[in-house]
């Protein structure tokens, strides 16, 4: 099988020839009958007294689908070769459990630098959704293995803004998590060669006031650097460094959150420079991931709208676009942040993801008896089949196969039963 190979060794496996071979196998792994039918129908699930209802948008966006289907793809086009992934392709235990089982290894980082050393050019590397730093991606050109990029293009979009900001000479300022990979990936982009341009990374409202008061006000600079620590460039000085600023973002933050990092740095330079002068000292773009942005929407409007008795958010514990899904759902009302079916111990014990804590806990008669309207999110990077194993969990406690929720004939299309109508999968 030919595969197309550039000057850089990266790597074209988004042929029709090549998608045809893997397309089965990811629907195989991932695909979930009765999650096809609620989305498409717009419809929900009622019985025995629960009803669950699903956000109109969750699940694997499009970067997602595309990183996961070039991964299938270089395990088939490269069979025989060492596959290596910089760190995981998407932030889902499940779906980088099953790119293990097909042989596909991990990179480690240690200390946020990742062991190249035995790389050769016959070895293969799957750069992730989430990118990569650009040092890292120059030592693999070095190198001259094969390099399959999924980096995600909304991903992309942000490193050409901090580019732009870069040959201005404006320092970019990045709402985001600093020890996120694409965080890492993107303040990478900020800062060129030869040094003198900057980058600084805030990751709440809070951070966003201090910088801002420093703009204003100036400060103690000494408290600053420690202060933020780890999230700005090298030689990074607030007090020269912060004249000529630009916003971007870790494309999964909270739309509202970012666009309120942005007002808040364009109040401060207006105050300092003048509003008269502010096209000179500030930047700003709206780089939210679009399907992140749709996720956050979809459960904003279900929140508003549906009558729920509480919420159910499926996903891994390190994605940051789900764990904005949580945060929007406990603000409004009892929300359990699971990775999987498995955390429904019973009706009666759950096993979630406590964010204040940073660790799993257990809590008690979480799903009340009796009539319950129990709604259902994911994000970007949750598989459909997570999602239909929880459905089918929660009617196991209530005595009900969900299949027999669904119309018989769409159950026959989907194989679902055979077409004598007996039995289910």
């Amino acid at each position: 099988m030919s595969v197309t190979v550039n000057a850089a060794g990266k790597v074209n496996l988004r042929t029709p020839e090549v998608m045809k071979l893997v397309q089965a196998q990811v629907e195989s792994h991932y695909r979930s009958p009765v999650v096809d039918y609620l989305r498409h129908t717009k419809s929900h699930l009622s019985a025995n007294g629960l009803t669950v209802k699903l956000a109109k948008a969750f699940g694997f966006c499009y970067g997602v689908e595309r990183a996961i289907n070039m991964a299938y793809s270089a395990a088939k086009v490269f069979a025989g070769h060492n596959i290596y992934l910089l760190g995981e392709i998407i932030h889902n235990p499940e779906v980088n459990d099953q790119l293990r089982t097909m042989g596909i290894k991990q990179l480690k980082e240690t200390r946020g630098v990742y062991d190249l050393g035995d790389l050769t050019r016959e070895d293969v590397v799957i750069v992730p959704a989430f990118g990569a730093e650009v040092k890292v991606l120059n030592r693999l050109n070095e190198i001259g293995c094969y390099k399959v990029d999924t980096t995600c293009g909304d991903v992309m979009s942000v490193w050409k803004r901090v580019r732009q900001y870069r040959n201005q000479g404006t320092t970019s300022i990045i709402h985001g998590k600093a020890w996120h990979e694409e965080t890492k990936a993107t303040v990478s982009q900020a800062i060129s060669e030869s040094g003198g341009t900057h980058y600084l990374v805030v990751f709440t409202l809070d951070e966003t006031d201090y910088v801002c008061d420093y703009i204003r006000r100036g400060g103690n600079k000494e408290e600053f650097l420690k202060k933020f620590e780890g999230a700005y460039s090298p030689g990074f000085d607030p007090d020269t460094h912060l004249t000529s600023v630009g916003i971007a973002n870790q494309t999964t933050m909270m739309k509202n959150e970012t666009e309120e990092v942005q007002h808040r740095f364009e109040r401060a330079m207006a105050d300092r420079y003048g509003r008269e002068n502010l096209d000179r000292h500030f930047r700003k773009a709206d780089t939210i991931c679009g399907a992140t942005q749709e996720r956050q929407d979809a459960l904003s409007e279900m929140l508003g709208v549906e009558k729920m008795n509480l919420l159910l958010v499926v996903g891994g514990y390190n994605s940051s676009n789900t764990s904005h899904l949580a945060e929007m759902g406990e603000a409004m009302l009892p929300t359990y942040f699971i990775k999987n079916s498995e955390k429904l111990i019973s009706s009666k014990e759950i096993s979630h993801y406590d964010q204040h804590r940073q660790q799993e806990v257990i809590s008690h008669d979480w799903l009340p008896e009796g009539p319950v309207v129990l709604g259902i999110t994911a994000g970007a990077s949750c598989p459909n089949n997570l999602l239909e194993e929880t459905i089918h969990r929660l009617y196991e406690f209530r005595g009900v196969e969900v299949e027999a929720l669904l119309p018989p004939d769409y159950r026959e299309i989907v194989g679902l039963v055979p077409a004598n109508g007996n039995g289910h999968h």
